[in-house]
Parts: C-alpha cells; sequence; structure tokens
C-alpha cells in the first residue's frame, strides 16, 4: 500500500463516480473515510499537507473521557468519551494504552475533595457500565481512590508537600496520534478507500439541482438553483488540478472549516485556539504515572506524563491569532506557564529551560461562543449543512468514531440506499510476531498497534540491525524503513515528527542520526543526494522554528510571578489556619461557659427541705 507511484496512479482514478468526498486528513477525516468504506460507500479523502499534518498530531496524546467537562457540567460529553476510551482500549492494544492518573488535592483548590470524588465516582460508573466486551476480555474494574498525602507522594515523590491534602488514583489512556489517524486511514484503503495527501480542496464546485445529472448540467458558479457536489482539487506536488463531483462532500478541515464555509456562504464560527506542550528527558522529570493539578497561577488542570520514553508537559489554552497555514509553535508566554507549573509542583527537581527536549503547539478547532475565558468553550463536535456542503468540526480525539456516523447521518439523505461496493472482508487477526528473535513483549504489542497486519511485513523488511531501538526511544529503525517505502512520505518532516516522533523524542530533532536515516530511507524514498539535502535543511531549519525553545530573551520571567503567588498562598494559608484555630478556640471557650453557666445555675437551685 502507498508503494513508490501510488500518487499518480489515484491521481489519474479521480474523474470515477464517489459517493463521499471528505476533505481534511485529520482524526476526524480518518473516521469518516473509516466508517463510510466499512458501511460500502466509494470514498475519497484528501490532505491539504500530510496525513495528521494540524492538531491531529499535535494533541495531548490523551485518549481521556473529558473529566474537566464534568466538572462543568458536560455530562452528555463526559459519558460518550468514557464509552469510546474504553472501546479504543479493547481494539487497538498496542496503540492505545491504560495510563494511571494521579490527582493532586491542595488545601486550597478549587473544586476540593469531594467535588472530584463525585466526578470520578461516575467515571467509574460509566467505564464499568459500557457495552459488553470482546470475549476474552474482563471489564476495567472501578480503579478511583482517596489517597492520603503519605500514599499519594509515594506515587509522585518529587511533588511538592506544602499544602498537600492528598490525592486521587484513576485511570484513562493514551496514545500516538499521529500513528492513530494513519492507522485509521490506512485499514480504510485496505477496504477499498481512497486517500491522498498533499492535495488541496481549491474551490467548491456546484450542479444545479433541476437539470439532469449529465456533465453539461455541471454548473461551477452558485445560482440559487445550485447546491454544492464537488471539488477542484489541487496537486501540492505537481501542480495539476481535477475536478471530482460526488453524492456528499463534507468538510472535516477543521481549525480551517470557516475557509470552505465561507465558499459555500457560511459566516465564520470557529475560535482557533492553541495547545501547547514541553517535553523533557524522562531521567530529568521522572513520573511513572500521570500527574495532574491545578495550575498555580489561574487553576486550570497541567498534567505531566511518561510517553514514548520522554515526559510531556501541558497543555495551555489561548486564542491562536497567527495565520493557520504557518506551522504552529510555542509562545515565550506559553513557556513561561508551563515552565512555571513545572517549578511550583516539582521544585525540588530544580528543571530549568536547559532541560527542554523539545516543545510542539497544535490549533484546536472550538465553536467560537465568545465567552472571555478560551477554556469555558465547549468540545462538543457540531454538524452543518450549508448550501450542500457538509460541515463537521469540534469534538475530541476520543469521540472520532462517533463523530464520523454523526457525519454520515447527516448525508444519509443523499446518499440513497443505492448499490454499495462491498468492502474487503479484512484479516480478523494479525500475525502475533512471537517467531521475531530480539523483539520483546512490549516491542511486539507497539508493533501489533502501530501496524496491526503489516507489522509482520515491517519485519520482513527491516535490514541487518534494525529491529534495534534508536538509542533513547522504542522506536525500531526498521520502522524508519517501512515508513519511507509504504506510507506516503513526501517531505523528510512527515518522516520524522509523524510516521516516527523521533524529532520530538531526541535532542535537536535527531539531528545527531540523520546520517543513519539517510542510509536506511534515502533509496526507499528514490530521493538523489540533492533532494536529501534539500530535505534535511528544510527539516532542521523547521524544527528550529517550531519545535525548539523560542527565543530565551523573550520568554517572560516565571520565578518571581510563582514565588508572588506561592508567598501570598502560603498567607492565606497562615491565616486560614489562624481563623481555624481561633474559631476552635471559640468554640472551646463556648462549650466551657455554657458548662459553668451550667453547673452555676444548677449550684443555685433551691434544696429540698428535709422530710421530717
Amino acid at each position: 500500500m502507498w508503494q513508490r507511484g501510488w500518487r499518480n496512479q489515484l491521481w489519474s482514478q479521480l474523474d470515477r463516480p464517489w459517493d463521499i468526498v471528505i476533505i481534511g486528513g485529520g482524526i476526524t477525516g480518518a473516521g469518516i473515510l473509516h466508517e463510510a468504506t466499512r458501511q460500502g460507500w466509494r470514498a475519497l479523502l484528501v490532505e491539504q499537507r500530510d496525513f495528521a499534518w494540524g492538531t491531529s498530531s499535535r494533541s495531548s496524546k490523551l485518549v481521556h473521557g473529558g473529566l474537566r467537562y464534568l466538572r462543568e457540567g458536560r455530562v452528555g460529553l463526559t459519558w460518550a468519551s468514557v464509552q469510546e476510551r474504553e472501546r479504543l482500549l479493547a481494539e487497538r492494544p498496542g496503540l492505545v494504552e491504560r495510563l494511571a492518573f494521579s490527582w493532586a488535592v491542595y488545601e486550597d483548590d478549587h473544586p476540593g475533595r469531594w467535588v472530584m470524588q463525585a466526578g470520578l465516582s461516575f467515571y467509574d460508573l460509566v467505564a464499568s457500565g459500557r457495552r459488553r466486551p470482546a470475549a476474552g476480555r474482563r471489564r476495567s474494574p472501578a480503579q478511583t481512590s482517596f489517597l492520603d498525602p503519605h500514599h499519594f507522594l509515594l506515587r509522585a515523590p518529587h511533588l511538592t508537600q506544602e499544602g498537600l491534602a492528598g490525592g486521587f488514583q484513576y485511570a484513562d489512556a493514551e496514545t500516538d496520534d499521529a500513528r492513530l489517524v494513519l492507522r485509521v486511514i490506512r485499514e480504510a484503503v485496505s477496504a477499498g478507500g481512497s486517500a491522498l495527501n498533499y492535495v488541496v480542496a481549491e474551490q467548491l464546485l456546484y450542479r444545479d439541482v433541476e437539470a439532469d445529472s449529465s456533465p453539461s448540467a455541471e454548473s461551477k458558479i452558485q445560482n440559487p438553483k445550485s447546491k454544492i457536489a464537488g471539488v477542484r482539487l489541487r496537486d501540492n506536488l505537481s501542480g495539476g488540478t481535477a475536478d471530482v463531483f460526488a453524492k456528499v462532500i463534507i468538510n472535516a478541515t477543521g481549525a480551517w472549516a470557516d475557509r470552505l464555509r465561507q465558499q459555500a456562504g457560511g459566516p465564520p464560527r470557529i475560535r482557533p485556539l492553541r495547545g501547547s506542550h514541553l517535553l523533557f528527558p524522562i531521567w530529568r522529570l521522572p513520573v511513572a504515572q500521570a500527574v495532574s493539578f491545578p495550575h498555580p497561577f489561574d487553576g486550570r488542570p497541567v498534567f505531566i506524563f511518561p510517553w514514548e520514553g520522554v515526559t510531556l508537559v501541558g497543555t495551555t489554552d489561548v486564542d491562536c491569532h497567527e495565520p493557520l497555514d504557518d506551522e504552529p509553535a510555542i509562545t515565550p508566554d506559553e513557556v513561561a506557564y508551563l515552565m512555571a507549573a513545572v517549578e511550583g509542583r516539582f521544585p525540588s527537581l530544580h528543571i530549568t529551560l536547559d532541560d527542554v527536549l523539545s516543545t510542539y503547539a497544535g490549533v484546536r478547532p472550538v465553536i467560537g461562543t465568545g465567552a472571555a475565558d478560551p477554556s469555558e468553550e465547549s468540545r462538543d463536535h457540531v454538524v452543518w449543512e450549508e448550501n450542500g456542503l457538509l460541515t463537521i468540526t469540534g469534538g475530541k480525539l476520543t469521540t472520532f468514531h462517533l463523530i464520523a456516523q454523526d457525519a454520515l447521518a447527516a448525508g444519509r439523505d443523499r446518499l440513497g440506499i443505492g448499490e454499495r461496493e462491498k468492502p474487503p472482508s479484512p484479516e480478523l487477526h494479525a500475525k502475533p510476531l512471537s517467531y521475531v528473535r530480539g523483539l520483546d513483549e512490549g516491542a511486539r504489542r507497539r508493533l501489533l498497534g502501530r501496524y496491526d497486519n503489516e507489522a509482520a511485513g515491517l519485519v520482513a523488511a527491516a535490514g541487518p540491525g534494525e529491529l534495534a531501538c534508536v538509542p533513547g526511544t522504542h522506536t525500531l529503525w526498521a520502522e524508519l524503513r517501512w515508513a519511507a517505502r509504504m506510507e506516503g512520505v513526501v517531505h523528510l518532516d512527515d518522516l520524522l515528527l509523524r510516521r516516527v516522533r523521533l524529532g520530538l523524542l531526541l535532542p535537536n530533532g535527531a539531528s545527531t542520526h540523520l546520517p543513519r536515516i539517510r542510509q536506511i530511507c534515502q533509496d526507499e524514498l528514490g530521493w538523489d543526494d540533492g533532494r536529501w539535502q534539500a530535505e534535511e535543511t528544510a527539516y532542521l531549519s523547521l524544527w528550529r522554528r517550531c519545535y525548539s525553545l523560542p527565543d530565551r530573551a523573550a520568554i517572560p520571567d516565571w520565578r518571581g510571578r510563582l514565588a508572588e503567588v506561592s508567598s501570598r498562598r502560603r498567607a492565606e494559608r497562615r491565616l486560614r489556619q489562624q481563623q481555624e484555630r481561633r474559631s476552635r478556640w471559640a468554640i472551646l471557650l463556648t462549650f466551657l461557659a455554657l458548662v459553668v453557666a451550667v453547673v452555676f445555675l444548677l449550684g443555685r437551685r433551691p434544696k429540698p427541705s428535709p422530710e421530717r
């Protein structure tokens, strides 16, 4: 699949009849392609950059039930998210894995312990009440518990003890988001779907709804009797164009959704929000599981957890005013915000900017309502139909399957009940790889999770020594060869930032390993020396610009504000303790006064006369 020459072959077939054209190659578009192909529709997906280039390779890597949304009263979103989390854990082991979470509770936190307890109990209830698990798989047990400060610190030993009231232990899940997108797309392509990266939807095309369906009835300008029925595509590599028509055109471009919607006459509705992250060597910021806590500045949830052999810290939630076509990057203010969270809660580790391995930022497609605080905007997904264009946006990585079902349900009237193609029967089980020497059980599980039925082919394609891990990571050298040969890599950043994640996991974007990467991948990609050198130069420039720290001189001093906040909270805590002591003394003195008064009154009662 996607061997050399595949793009030209598919491009030459775009004039075939399509049921659905999906614009956008993130998790939403991937999920729609997967579900449409499973139902037998002839579906095409196009993506203007690389698959998962946007939000879906830059998420927080969590497949979670949205505990924060429960606090905001979004019970339905939390319910659906927990159900989908459990489904993904059951269906995609090795790619979606359970992650233990510890939520630290401090004395002055809001919400307090009992509100958190209620929310986590709901988490357990939904997880244990999901639909019947697959044969041989047990339900996930309830795992929520409250730990006193001593036992909580055993799970997060470097966390500051000042003001710690204890914490909760519960479970969510994590994934490699870009690999999840790619696996979902490749499963769809294996079942008969089609997908092209680096193809932009340049212009929406209209068809007169009162005319017949012959080519002469196609109108490429909007008029009152026309509906959107196609799209003009441009190949960003060759410059070629093609007009493609389908029963349903779906806009799944996420934060870019308003561009196509405005062509369809829709008003702007998307509020792009940026979320940024820092990555550290795991030895420098050691956590055995996820630790979450309110940020010391504003109380927003912050998490720190182990991911792919490093430690990930996130996330911010701010309006993105930069052009969406520019590669997003963390800002100096966001660096200071995340560093304040790390230093404020892990002061004994003395973390500095020198410890940062890499950074990344993503832009979330959130439906704008005018809320002053970006974090208060809804994360629910929406479906809009405008002049024949079906737009689906918003939502969460976790619920992509439900989003896809809603999109297809919205287009069902136009799809009708015509002839569907019968998708090929997929292999039910991937080969277990137990025959491969040198791979431990964890490596086998990881390969099967990421590559499923292609894992055996990846192992067979490995050259000498390529089943070893790239030093400092869980990635096999063989994964680079397979990606270059079979996974539609167009640029070097496709390979190092999305097919594998070496650009995030290793210092300086894995620059010291580029000679061996070139040795493995150059021939597979068919690049001559000039092309490789140009790609390497462009990749390193991109990494320095968007995946490393910004100019340090521009990063605000978070330590001064952190010291001020800490001092104020200590003073508030002391004042509160003094007030509590005064209250206790007042209660005690009142009680003693009552006792004295009762004794006094009892002593003044007249004594009964003795009987004669």
